[in-house]
């Protein structure tokens, strides 16, 4: 017999709009990977090699995903031949492999909040390849184009603004709140204290010019992956599939580099419940769960729809660091949180616009082509449109 709560819980999902679900996936994702700035700078603390952990969170995030996408997509998934198998080892190499070993190399060198801004440059480079590769359409002409353009560039001028310049104080934390911090920091030692204070420590000592470097290159892989997904989601619509294909073929690179390059057999033990912490999180959390948000959300509204949320990561972050280690709020990250939430405005209203236009488009086209088929007349022009909407007499049918 049903139980009759899961199925009015089901009947409530889908009676939600599906452009409210995408904005809250897409919310809850942040937060998800905001929390894996925090996990993975711990876990590169605690002394977990770079390579060990990637290995192992592909590991998890493959054995979550399989299951899932073998019996989900048994039906609708396309017979695999060797330019698939070349496709998903390409976005292995790039979305993966690359993705995860240069952040790992810039976080290890800066700190998770600069990590978290750094990345607000995605939604930028993410259109500009969108726009190259014919993926993502800009008329600037119209108002749409240009409000998609306007809101990139008022998302990064204020994650560079928030990186870049400081500016007097704004909010300090209270006095009262900051001495009980440190009062309980001195005298109780628990380990989500510890946690804390590994994750959100700085980079004293790296090559901060060095982790930039490391974090753009990041960036760079990222924003192709992103892109590249959308064609071959056309040819290959089963996502839960190219997701487990694609970390398949990733931890097979990363196992080749481990071994190339881990040399030490204890690294690829656990020293503490911390270090399987940090490897389940980003195995299961990040890897599996936010994988499978993100490629579906890129399936439904395209790359740039997922990259304009990231500026939501560097708010939590520092919200992060704010409340674990007392740091003060200054005029140039409220001048750059003000920018990147109008830019995020103007880019969601520009994608809104653009499928209204776009609606309006198919139904004229589709209105044309009946009124042809009724009254056809010897200069009329052919409808642009490939697939009109269907008759009313065929909707019947």
């Amino acid at each position: 017999m049903v139980d009759s709560s899961s199925v009015s819980t089901k009947r409530m999902w889908y009676s939600i709009p599906e452009k409210f679900q995408l904005h809250a996936a897409m919310l809850a994702l942040q937060f998800v990977c905001a929390g894996f700035h925090v996990v993975s700078r711990a876990a590169l603390n605690m002394g977990i090699s770079k390579y060990v952990f990637s290995v192992y969170r592909n590991i998890i995030a493959l054995l979550l995903l399989l299951p899932f996408a073998y019996f989900f997509e048994k039906k609708k998934r396309p017979p695999i031949n060797f330019n698939f198998l070349c496709q998903f080892f390409f976005l292995a190499l790039i979305g993966i492999t690359a993705n995860q070993a240069l952040y790992l190399l810039g976080l290890e060198n800066t700190t998770p909040t600069f990590a978290s801004a750094v990345q607000n440059c995605i939604p930028t480079i993410t259109f500009f390849i969108a726009v190259i590769l014919k993926i993502e359409k800009v008329k600037l002409n119209r108002k749409d184009g240009l409000a998609k353009v306007a809101g990139t560039i008022f998302c990064v001028i204020g994650a560079t603004i928030i990186t870049l310049y400081k500016g007097p104080t704004i909010y300090t934390p209270s006095s009262h709140l900051n001495n009980t911090s440190k009062m309980i920091t001195e005298v109780t030692t628990t380990p989500m204290i510890d946690f804390l204070k590994m994750s959100l420590g700085d980079a004293k000592g790296k090559n901060w010019t060095l982790g930039c470097v490391y974090l753009f290159g990041h960036c760079l892989s990222w924003s192709t992956w992103l892109v590249l997904q959308a064609p071959i989601l056309n040819k290959y619509p089963a996502r839960l599939s190219l997701t487990s294909y694609t970390c398949f073929f990733g931890l097979l690179q990363f196992l080749l580099i481990a071994m190339l390059c881990e040399t030490n057999a204890q690294a690829w033990l656990f020293n503490s419940s911390g270090e399987i912490f940090t490897i389940l999180y980003a195995g299961v959390v990040v890897s599996g769960i936010a994988s499978a948000i993100q490629i579906w959300c890129i399936d439904r509204q395209g790359p740039l729809f997922v990259v304009v949320y990231q500026p939501v990561q560097t708010f939590v972050v520092a919200f992060m660091a704010s409340i674990a280690l007392g740091e003060e709020f200054y005029l140039g990250g409220i001048i750059g949180a003000i920018l990147i939430v109008v830019g995020l405005y103007f880019v969601l209203w520009g994608k809104s616009e653009e499928n209204k236009f776009a609606n309006e488009q198919l139904a004229i086209g589709s209105s044309t082509t009946e009124h042809s088929d009724i009254r056809p007349t010897s200069g009329a022009k052919e409808s642009s449109l490939i697939e009109p909407f269907l008759s009313s007499s065929t909707e019947n049918v």
